[in-house]
């Protein structure tokens, strides 16, 4: 088990590596077509809209419903290949997936339709001061009519999301992680192409860019498909809202809702608030929030995602003692990860958005701002990845009751502390109340967890991670040595930040490693997770 999960781990790492890879190239072409404008903002905020939706029917809520459903049909099918000394021939789990596209389907078309109608009523709804704005013909009114009409492109993208997530469930649950892990690369490629050869043919390069993410959901979607068929699950859907299967899918959907998007609840309730800030307020946090994104995508979603899988399967065979230990290795694994990340972009993360962003349209003003809200983000990595490993020890043994109270708490939080903060430190006490909420939701999680005797950290596993920690923080002091003040950075070519940068992050990195195996610290420690 532990090989497998450590292969899995792996191959969904590397993908998704390449995938924020491209995903930052795609933001330093954002950075340097548009900067942190008015049509920046009114770009993020058309983008944000449906990958919020996305999150909820799709990679999020969905996911957590259906893959624990789909796990117990393909177990369920395992023993009557078993029972009847045949070939596994997954004819209940394929009569499932048949069900619930069909079903998802429907669903997902009339949200998307009402979504490209209702553009303007969605923008109000979100970005309420930039309706005030428009209402009373005040300067900045135009960012509600382009983004009513970026919105109206952007939309449809759900439709093909949501099905692209459907596919990569089913193919996860199967142990094909490859495949979705690889997907989103498609969706930056479209992106990076349409900003750069696009926006000749469109009315401005904020419009270039809503039909490349147009583009993108369509290419993801068609990719995925000859993998189906391969794997012998490409079935016709059917509309069967009231079979055994959806109708349990449904009464976990619905609560897993808020259980696994609070965070994106939290962002969009940001973004209200920010459109009645000073322009720039919402790029600055979503440049920061995706440096925090890399580490977090690459390590935290990575782990989940092949963790999820395994937990469903345990539970479903009734393995209390592995169910506990995958836990306990998903967090040992993203703290190995997260500590020095966090530690890293830290110290350098002036540096690292100059290097990025720092060009065209994006001022040296634009990097003292994100890196601002950067900061304040990372104080919040590890909660944020914690969120992403301990979420599924409920949702494995269809415990989503759990977690919607949880989020419901978190979401309450995060908008008082929204309204604590914002009014002193401005788009910074968003990114602040963030991480608070993210941090309470992560420790509740736990404390449920334990509480229901399914998971408690061991003093070994404390243990591992304040070695990690006292790692990290050896590595923060020599990475801080190694590097300039802000002022002399810019007086710096590109080139030869590249290679200031590069040599404190390998200093940094052989630093780290150095600490972890003084300190004790063995490949072996991730070998075994079960007891």
């Amino acid at each position: 088990m532990s090989k497998k999960l450590i292969k899995s781990g792996l191959i969904v790492s590397v993908m998704t590596l390449i995938s924020r890879v491209l995903g930052l190239v795609r933001d330093v072409v954002i950075a340097n077509v548009m900067g942190t404008g008015i049509m920046a903002d009114v770009f993020l905020f058309a983008n944000k809209i449906p990958n919020f939706l996305r999150r909820l029917f799709a990679e999020g809520a969905f996911a957590q419903a259906f893959v624990p459903v789909l796990s117990e049909y393909q177990v369920k099918d395992e023993l009557h290949a078993e029972q009847e000394q045949s070939k596994n021939n997954h004819d209940e789990t394929r009569l499932l997936i048949a069900q619930v596209s069909g079903t998802l389907g429907v669903i997902v078309t009339l949200v998307t339709l009402f979504g490209m109608i209702a553009s303007p009523l969605f923008v109000m709804l979100f970005g309420f001061g930039w309706f005030i704005e428009w209402f009373d013909d005040a300067p900045g009114g135009e960012k509600f009519t382009l983004a009513s009409n970026l919105l109206s492109i952007t939309f449809p993208y759900l439709w093909f999301i949501s099905f692209t997530a459907l596919s990569g469930a089913v193919l996860n649950t199967m142990g094909r992680f490859a495949v979705a892990a690889f997907t989103p690369v498609l969706l930056n490629v479209a992106i990076i192409s349409m900003a750069i050869y696009g926006a000749p043919y469109t009315q401005s390069p904020a419009h270039a860019l809503a039909w490349g993410v147009f583009l993108g959901g369509l290419i993801q979607f068609l990719f995925q498909i000859p993998f189906l068929y391969k794997s012998g699950m490409l079935v016709k859907p059917k509309w069967a809202w009231h079979s055994e299967g959806v109708s349990k899918i449904r009464k976990l959907i619905i609560p897993a809702l808020f259980g696994v998007s609070v965070t994106q609840i939290n962002l969009l309730l940001d973004t209200l608030i920010a459109s009645f800030l000073i322009t720039g307020s919402i790029s600055w946090l979503y440049y920061a929030d995706r440096l925090l994104e890399f580490p977090l995508g690459l390590f935290g979603i990575g782990i989940a995602t092949v963790v999820l899988p395994s937990l469903s399967k345990l539970h479903s065979k009734n393995n209390p003692i592995e169910f506990n230990a995958t836990l306990d290795w998903g967090l040992k694994v993203v703290s190995l990860f997260g500590w020095p990340a966090l530690a890293g972009l830290m110290v350098l993360a002036q540096p690292i958005i100059m290097v990025l962003f720092m060009r065209g349209e994006f001022s040296q003003q634009d990097v003292i701002q994100v890196s601002m809200a950067l900061f304040a983000y990372l104080s919040g990595l590890l909660s944020f990845m914690f969120i992403k490993i301990l979420a599924p020890g409920y949702y494995a043994r269809q415990d989503t009751k759990t977690p919607v109270k949880i989020g419901i708490i978190a979401m309450v939080a995060n908008m008082v502390f929204n309204l604590m903060l914002a009014p002193f430190f401005g788009y910074v006490g968003l990114a602040i109340a963030t991480t608070m909420s993210a941090t309470l939701n992560a420790w509740l999680l736990y404390r449920g967890l334990k509480a229901k005797g399914v998971y408690e950290l061991s003093l070994s596993t404390i243990t591992f991670i304040g070695k990690l920690i006292l790692s990290a923080m050896v590595m923060a002091l020599v990475v801080y040595q190694l590097s300039s003040d802000f002022d002399v950075w810019l007086t710096m070519g590109f080139f030869e930040q590249v290679q200031q940068l590069t040599l404190c992050i390998f200093a940094g990195v052989a630093s780290y490693l150095v600490m972890i195996v003084l300190l004790g610290i063995r490949f072996s420690d991730f070998k075994v997770i079960s007891k």
